[in-house]
C-alpha cells in the first residue's frame, strides 16, 4: 500500500526541486484556548489545571478535555497531525459554536493530562504542513512556529 503522504518518484526527470515543494500549506493560526460553556457544570467537570477539565464521567485515562479554538482554511488538517502527534483526539466538534464559512473552528480534544499539557505548545503559534524530499519521496511534516 502507498504512503497517503507520500509521492514516489521512479527516475529523475520526474523527482521534484525545491520549488516544486510546498513550503506552508493547511496552516492553522490564531490558536488561542476556550472555556465551553458545559465545563460550567461541577457535576460533570472539574477543572484541573490551565484550561485542562477532567470528566467526571469517563473513567478512562483519555477522560481529560481542552478546548481551542483556531482559524484554518482546512478544518482537517493540520488538526489530524496535532491529534496523532500529541495523543489526543476530538471529543466534541461543538458544532453548534464554529463558523466553517469564515474558516473559524472550535474543537474540545481529550486526551491524557500530561498530552494536553503538552499539545498547548500550539498555543498562540503558527501550525501548518510543508512538504519536504526524503531520499526520493515527497512527505508531510507539521510545523508549529
Amino acid at each position: 500500500m502507498k504512503n497517503l503522504f507520500s509521492k514516489i518518484f521512479k527516475n529523475q526527470k520526474d523527482s521534484p526541486n525545491d520549488k516544486d515543494l510546498n513550503e506552508q500549506y493547511n496552516v492553522m493560526k490564531n490558536i488561542i484556548l476556550e472555556t465551553a460553556q458545559k465545563y460550567a457544570d461541577e457535576s460533570q467537570f472539574r477543572l484541573v489545571k490551565d484550561n485542562i477539565y477532567e470528566d467526571l464521567n469517563d473513567g478512562d485515562e483519555t477522560k481529560y478535555r481542552m478546548t481551542i479554538s483556531y482559524e484554518s482554511d482546512d478544518d482537517q488538517y493540520p488538526l489530524e497531525d496535532i491529534l496523532d502527534k500529541f495523543y489526543l483526539h476530538v471529543s466534541d466538534f461543538l458544532e453548534l459554536e464554529n463558523e466553517p464559512e469564515s474558516g473559524f473552528f472550535k474543537r474540545e480534544l481529550a486526551g491524557e493530562l500530561n498530552d494536553l499539557i503538552n499539545a498547548q505548545a500550539i498555543i498562540g503559534r503558527t501550525v501548518y504542513n510543508q512538504d519536504f524530499l526524503d531520499g526520493k519521496d515527497v512527505r508531510v511534516r507539521l510545523v508549529i512556529e
